[in-house]
């Protein structure tokens, strides 16, 4: 863990105690934060970031594994087949359909000869 993260981490942990403190003692925000000289827009700033680390934290919770049955195997999901964009010219009855598997060389020879029509 870097010190960074180690900081942020005791800031949030200093300032959730501030909060609960706060609610616990029934003072207004406004009050709370003239008795223990704190602006509230840095009350606020850190109130949502406590408020955010705790989503962050309950989220994870949900998202916990389902339990396999014994003998069973999880299986992935499969991944969305992406749809290939596909390009399509018309030139005088002739068709011609380009995707990203196309070959280059050929299409550039193919325009060649369209053009030269």
């Amino acid at each position: 863990m870097d010190i960074q993260k180690l900081t942020s981490e005791q800031q949030l942990s200093k300032w959730a105690e501030l909060i609960q403190t706060r609610l616990e003692s029934g003072q207004s925000i406004k009050e709370f934060c003239l008795i223990n000289g704190i602006s509230k827009a840095t009350y606020y700033y850190w109130q949502k970031k406590v408020s955010n680390a705790k989503c962050t934290v309950l989220g994870g919770e949900k998202e916990s594994k389902t339990e396999v049955p014994n003998g069973w195997m999880q299986l992935a999901p499969k991944p969305a087949h992406s749809a290939k964009a596909t390009l399509e010219i018309k030139i005088n009855g002739c068709n011609v359909a380009v995707n990203t598997e196309t070959d280059l060389e050929l299409l550039k020879k193919v325009c060649q000869v369209l053009m030269s029509l």
